[in-house]
């Protein structure tokens, strides 16, 4: 896990979910009851366009996302939404002025 970390750290959400699509495939995409998605283009999508809420459901899914864990969610989608407005703040000024 703690490698998993340093992974996210250093290289983002969109690394750190490709290598825990890796490590453990399992848990992404299968038949099993633990499996958090039932095929593959919603990971994906999710990897390519909500990084941050894609690694957050992963993280809450195993017993249902209830009670607090929508919050946690929530915190994901913010952190998503703020990636792409700061991305959209820094680059304002090379554009049009």
């Amino acid at each position: 896990m703690c490698c998993f970390w340093t992974i996210l750290v250093f290289l983002g959400p969109r690394f750190a979910n490709i290598v825990w699509w890796i490590a453990n495939p399992t848990r992404w995409v299968g038949d099993t009851n633990l499996s958090a998605f039932d095929s593959a283009i919603w990971p994906i999508l999710g990897i390519i366009f909500v990084p941050w809420t894609t690694l957050m459901y992963l993280l809450v899914f195993p017993g249902g996302v209830t009670g607090f864990d929508w919050f946690w969610l929530g915190l994901a989608v913010l952190g998503d939404i703020s990636m792409y407005a700061g991305g959209g703040v820094g680059n304002r000024d090379r554009f049009g002025r």
